[in-house]
């Protein structure tokens, strides 16, 4: 085996880490099982996708503060004995540099029943899937602050990951009052 000259091995070594960094992901939760976890009680989950105007779209930018990226929300009803008992919603968000994929729970009043991180991409700041972080989203509504360190903690190393899943929470309880509570 031939030694690699120093002119060659330390841009190397210094980009290598670089490349390794990037490529982590980690699948947790499919769909149906999100579902399940989020509305245990429902018998059928019946798939939609909201077509949204440009206006309900600046409306929830609005509401939220945060625009929506695209002009078509996919979602669920969760429904059991043909009652309504909520939404369930799946979003990306960006992290630091890669899309997080997360689902939420809507009552039909729009309160939060829950969040679960479907999958992270980051190679830092995966503390977001856990339950103590999560559980700060479970009966917020519209009318509550969403800020971060205030009512949301933050986690250290983990900043951008927290505030854009909870910019991302809080537009999703825009997209229910804007297109689904009608």
């Amino acid at each position: 085996m031939r030694n690699i000259p120093g002119f060659i091995a330390l841009p190397l070594a210094l980009v290598t880490p670089a490349l390794i960094s990037h490529a982590h992901a980690e699948d947790y939760l499919t769909i149906q099982q999100a579902q399940s976890i989020l509305f245990p009680e429902a018998k059928i989950f019946l798939e939609s996708a909201i077509q949204l105007s440009d206006e309900q779209r600046n409306q929830i930018k609005k509401i939220a503060g945060v625009r929506q990226r695209t002009s078509v929300q996919q979602n669920w009803r969760a429904e059991a004995d043909g009652k309504l008992l909520g939404y369930f919603l799946v979003d990306e968000v960006i992290g630091k540099h890669e899309f997080i994929t997360y689902a939420a729970a809507i009552s039909p009043e729009g309160q939060v029943k829950g969040i679960e991180i479907l999958s992270y991409r980051e190679t830092h700041g995966g503390q977001i899937r856990k339950a103590e972080w999560r559980n700060h989203f479970s009966g917020k509504t519209l009318d509550d602050q969403f800020k971060l360190n205030k009512d949301i903690p933050n986690i250290s190393g983990a900043t951008l990951s927290c505030r854009n899943v909870t910019d991302g929470v809080k537009r999703l309880l825009a997209i229910h009052k804007v297109a689904l509570n009608k």
